[in-house]
């Protein structure tokens, strides 16, 4: 795979935004079929010490893909140039074995009962533009990137952060 998404968890405000890109893009109707990528708002500590964080959730797109392997009719695939995981709705029979190969609950079905997911917009990146969620977060917590750049990333604010701890006496 050429590039990856990467959230930057100590970015994300938790807008939406990229939740309503994903609706848009792919023309759903919340109340008719389920959201894509999602937003969820992660508490932690108790007062006074409290913390909120937000974490913009879809499909991973596994190297490994647990849902390739666990559906049973072949109608979840790898894209080719883009290494999205896709989803051919005529094969899909609704059977879940997907969800319960994916350890992170990522499958979510419609009213016929087949599976739908983040597909990574495929269509733009093929066109070389970033997936929809990408391209309007409004600061840059979503991004698109190779996997190189993503290792290089979390390094760098792995270092920031003992750096910092380091400074204020604290463990990192």
């Amino acid at each position: 795979m050429e590039r990856a998404l990467y959230l930057n968890l100590e970015r994300c405000c938790g807008c939406g935004a990229c939740t309503v890109a994903c609706l848009d893009h792919n023309d759903i109707e919340i109340e008719n079929q389920p959201a894509l990528r999602r937003v969820y708002q992660v508490e932690a500590g108790s007062y006074p010490e409290v913390s909120i964080a937000y974490v913009s959730a879809a499909c991973l797109h596994c190297q490994d893909s647990p849902c390739v392997m666990g559906c049973l009719t072949g109608a979840i695939r790898r894209h080719e140039r883009t290494g999205a995981v896709l989803v051919d709705q005529n094969l899909c029979i609704g059977c879940h074995s997907c969800a319960m190969a994916c350890p992170f609950g990522v499958p979510r079905f419609g009213k016929d009962d087949k599976m739908q997911k983040c597909e990574l917009c495929t269509d733009w990146v093929e066109a070389g533009l970033e997936p929809a969620c990408v391209r309007v977060c409004p600061i840059g917590a979503l991004e698109y990137k190779s996997p190189n750049e993503v290792s290089r990333a979390k390094e760098s604010a792995f270092a920031q952060r003992i750096t910092s701890a380091a400074q204020k006496g604290l463990p990192a």
